[in-house]
């Protein structure tokens, strides 16, 4: 009996871990794929450089309002490809770390 009230309890801890943490989940952003006033919407090769500078840029949003990690008025998922391949190139280092040195 006990193993099967200890198994209940880790499948309703487990289960309010998971509500928790959808809960947290972001909504719609209504200004997303709508062109900025008087510019042109962010693509791939913005997206690239906001992913590579989305350390600095996040540390400097801490300060002031003016500055944001990401862009809203983009193109959709060819701005999110290129920030997330430009900020794993600024993490991964592109890959050549990774293989070891042969003597």
């Amino acid at each position: 009996m006990g193993k099967k009230r200890s198994k209940a309890y880790l499948v309703l801890a487990l289960g309010l871990v998971a509500l928790t943490l959808t809960a947290c989940f972001p909504g719609e952003n209504p200004v997303v794929r709508t062109p900025p006033p008087g510019g042109s919407m962010a693509g791939f090769l913005l997206g690239l450089w906001h992913g590579f500078v989305a350390p600095f840029t996040f540390v400097i949003s801490l300060f002031t309002d003016a500055v944001n990690v990401y862009e809203v008025h983009n193109n959709g998922n060819w701005y999110d490809f290129g920030f997330v391949l430009g900020a794993g190139i600024l993490f991964c280092g592109g890959g050549a770390g990774a293989r070891g040195r042969r003597r």
